[in-house]
């Protein structure tokens, strides 16, 4: 068994039994002579940043943090590809005419369809920012459009020029049919329509370019290294960001995990063009809504997104439930019944790493490291020697239906865990979303309204009776569930009653259907008294 309250003292104490500490230990090995390693995660904003593609920042927060606690100094980088094109418009949003005028610019450019921020591609970006945020995520963003336009990556996009006959011949290795002869690299945005519908025609100098675009019908020139307006296509920008920014991990999705994928092909690339390794890689896999059964796409109108999630669930929760996970693992999150087994399995990993429950020393150890990576707040050796008071999810669902969402009256009932700040907060945290679910997610068969004036006839008036005098005693209320439970099967044999039909009975008194939560539990959730007046009412 694990000693109580054992702390881990020293980084040589960390055990490596998290995907992220293999991880973590893996790029300290492969990079002994960097004094700072450099975590990449990136997404384009073309719509709804969902909770897919949230994995791909947690995934790099885990081994950034895994990092740290080895006194190791990291640089967690999130790249915004807002100088893409802007190539489908989501049918989740507003204004669908107004953006289809904008398709094939970039999407830094394109209007924000709800009038909030400045372009299209902040609206999400902000949005995302912040929830991140609520989960301890704090990278270093980099919003591509703007070392693009500045000039930052002319180096790179030079580098690429002069092997792009090499680049294609990495690219034509996993096509079925060779890239074009007129193939280039390079995407170039119209100076006069700012849609990327233009074919290069001439190389003029070693920064200018001679474009036709097929919107505007013109030729123009340009000089990237005064006006921008010219990127790399994905497959080569990846792996110059690579090199541009050092990147000594990122993670991938396993659309770009795929043999002749665009990590593959990256792998290669960089290598021939900026003699450098690719990072560390690690595949993380999709995630779905529980009932949604399909890939989360953010061209799709069924979505569901972080801010969403965190409606459901605290952020430690979220955290929790990615964190006791493999990422190369796909999985599901629910917003049905087992939202209560989520809850319950992350209050369980809680009382492990404090010591609270006992259990399999290597099992402690796993729960233990996997709640280090669920807080919000890092901090190693965190101190175990104060847990914080739990509140049951689903005692608490019925707590607040009882009070039909009064969080103060539900809060009465848990006075006496409620000692500090803390505990104060998190029954807040919990009672408000635990609301929400009842709400708008639970199944019909678990919500319920007590009764006030109650209109059931009882089958059985007798134990009925007997059962109001015995919630009516002195010193009920200190009783303990399975003391009350006992009593009540004593009234049950005593009258010779089926406990089904008793308590069928029982119910539909209290909550007008044939089942309810837990009988004893529920009585003295609503307290003996208040469930001896009601009851009396049909008697």
């Amino acid at each position: 068994m694990m000693e109580p309250n054992k702390k881990l003292s020293t980084t040589e104490e960390i055990p490596t039994i998290h995907w992220a500490d293999h991880v973590s230990e893996e790029l300290i090995r492969k990079h002994p002579e960097k004094n700072k390693l450099v975590c990449a995660s990136g997404i384009s904003p073309s719509g709804v940043v969902h909770i897919g593609n949230f994995r791909e920042a947690i995934t790099v927060d885990f081994v950034v943090r895994a990092l740290l606690d080895r006194n190791k100094e990291v640089r967690f980088l999130y790249s915004w590809d807002d100088y893409d094109a802007f190539r489908k418009v989501p049918v989740n949003l507003p204004q669908q005419e107004m953006l289809k005028k904008h398709l094939r610019k970039p999407i830094s450019e394109v209007p924000d369809p709800f009038g909030q921020y400045p372009s299209y591609a902040a609206h999400f970006e902000k949005r995302f920012e912040a929830e991140i945020n609520q989960l301890g995520i704090k990278p270093d963003y980099i919003y591509q459009n703007e070392p693009y336009r500045s000039g930052k990556y002319i180096q790179g996009i030079k580098d690429a020029l002069v092997k792009e006959k090499q680049i294609i011949d990495i690219l034509n290795k996993s096509r079925t049919e060779p890239l074009p002869e007129n193939w280039t690299c390079l995407s170039i945005f119209c100076k006069e329509c700012s849609k990327d519908t233009t074919e290069l025609t001439r190389r003029e100098a070693e920064t200018v370019f001679t474009y036709f675009c097929k919107s505007c019908k013109k030729e123009q020139t340009v000089d990237m290294a005064k006006e921008g307006g010219v990127k790399l296509l994905w497959r080569v920008d990846w792996p110059m960001r690579w090199a541009h920014e050092g990147v000594d991990f990122e993670p991938g999705g396993k659309d770009h995990s795929s043999q002749g994928g665009s990590y593959d092909t990256g792998v290669e690339i960089v290598k021939e063009v900026w003699h450098r390794e690719a990072p560390t890689y690690v595949q993380y896999d999709f995630v779905i809504a529980k009932g949604a059964g399909a890939k989360l796409s953010s061209s799709s109108g069924n979505l569901l997104t972080l801010g969403e999630t965190l409606e459901i669930y605290e952020p430690a929760i979220i955290r929790w439930i990615f964190a006791s996970r493999k990422p190369n693992l796909d999985f599901a999150i629910a917003f049905d019944l087992d939202v209560i087994k989520t809850y319950d399995d992350f209050d369980r990993c809680e009382r492990f790493a404090y010591g609270v429950e006992e259990g399999e020393e290597k099992k402690v150890r796993y729960e233990k490291r996997i709640y280090e990576f669920s807080c919000i707040e890092r901090a190693f050796p965190r101190d175990y020697s104060h847990p914080s008071a739990q509140f049951p999810f689903r005692h608490l669902c019925n707590i607040l239906q009882i009070h039909q969402g009064d969080l103060e009256k539900a809060k009465e009932f848990y006075q006496s865990q409620i000692k500090t700040p803390q505990d104060e907060s998190r029954f807040y945290t919990r009672a408000k979303r635990a609301w929400k679910w009842i709400t708008e997610f639970a199944p019909e068969e678990f919500k319920f309204t007590l009764q006030t004036a109650p209109n059931h006839r009882p089958q059985f008036a007798q134990p009925i009776k007997e059962l109001v005098q015995l919630l009516k005693g002195d010193g009920v209320a200190n009783w303990t569930e399975e003391t009350l439970a006992s009593k009540t099967f004593e009234i049950m044999k005593r009258n010779q009653v089926e406990p089904k039909a008793f308590f069928q009975d029982i119910y539909r008194v209290l909550v007008n259907k044939p089942n309810g939560p837990k009988l004893a539990s529920f009585l003295l959730a609503i307290g003996p008294r208040r469930s001896a007046e009601i009851l009396e009412k049909v008697l």
